[in-house]
């Protein structure tokens, strides 16, 4: 678990500085070497690209990729990591998973009904069962993990 510790940061649209949790990793220097900078980078700027994307196709993960473009930019870029734990969409997913691994109800439930989508769409598109049959096997699978996730942070007393 990330500890947090409250530093000075100004926040846009308010005049002076506040008192915000940022974690640790935020406060990493990027990996020395040249090389793995800009293949972190690399890595960063395509997850964050095709998270972006998986918001609009139903079926493509939006969470795991924008989880990897935050991990790749503590390594690469501190500004790009900033940017994604201020974020309003991306900011509350990256915060939830270092605190305790949570993912929300909400994002169980869109999930759950994405994946219930495109294995209809595939049922009456496809002729090969064999494909539908293992895409389902997968995307049962990764839902059975995904509902074994907490939906709030430890400690928290929401229901």
């Amino acid at each position: 678990m990330h500890r947090l510790e409250f530093i000075a940061r100004p926040a846009i649209g308010i005049a002076g500085p506040h008192l915000c949790p940022v974690p640790m990793t935020a406060q990493l220097p990027p990996t020395r070497s040249r090389l793995a900078r800009i293949l972190y980078g690399v890595l960063a700027y395509v997850c964050l690209g095709i998270g972006i994307v998986a918001i609009f196709v139903p079926g493509l993960p939006t969470t795991e990729f924008v989880l990897i473009a935050a991990w790749a930019a503590t390594r690469s870029s501190p500004r790009l990591a900033a940017w994604l734990e201020h974020h309003k969409v991306f900011g509350p997913i990256i915060a939830n998973w270092r605190n305790g691994k949570v993912i929300t109800r909400r994002s169980k439930l869109a999930a759950t009904f994405s994946m219930l989508a495109c294995a209809a769409v595939m049922w009456l598109t496809l002729r090969h069962y064999w494909a539908i049959y293992a895409a389902i096997a997968g995307m049962l699978v990764v839902n059975l993990w995904i509902w074994s996730r907490p939906e709030n942070p430890k400690g928290s007393n929401k229901q």
